[in-house]
């Protein structure tokens, strides 16, 4: 027997200062729009290990903050009701875990662009741990192919 889907109420995205940050926050306003739900939107400085978790790594909070007011200003215009905050973290992957637990949210959306790091396209470390440890449904949006395919 299977669930009907249901729409969220809590969303929890990720927003990164990437081309796939604005298609994001739209999909998160649509999936919470007939529900009134919440959406969290977090931008995770990822910090070596070299520092403390508390370094102030001005640079990377000032384009936080400005990637988290843009994606606020954009949740406006589609009516959506969204928190931003600024996390500091070693690994993205368990800092979303984490948020997503206290928050308690029924879905995760993150947006990820069509890289080739070394050649191949790649997912990275973040996407396989969230599906793997993500208390809730995770939505992955991946930015088309380029047009120019090299081999």
């Amino acid at each position: 027997m299977s669930k009907e889907a249901t729409l969220p109420t809590k969303v929890l995205i990720l927003v990164n200062g990437t081309s796939t940050d604005n298609d994001v926050v739209k999909i998160a306003c649509n999936m919470t729009e007939r529900t009134g739900g919440d959406i969290y939107a977090i931008y995770i400085i990822k910090l070596k290990r070299s520092l403390p978790l508390e370094a102030e790594v001005e640079p990377e909070i000032q384009k936080g903050e400005s990637v988290l007011d843009h994606a606020e200003r954009l949740a406006q215009e589609y009516d959506g009701n969204m928190e931003t905050f600024l996390l500091q973290a070693r690994d993205k992957g368990p800092a979303i875990v984490e948020e997503a637990v206290e928050r308690e949210v029924d879905l995760i959306i993150v947006g990820m662009s069509y890289e080739k790091p070394h050649g191949e396209f790649s997912i990275g470390d973040t996407v396989p741990y969230l599906l793997k440890w993500a208390p809730c449904r995770v939505l992955i949006y991946r930015e088309s192919m380029p047009d120019e395919q090299e081999d």
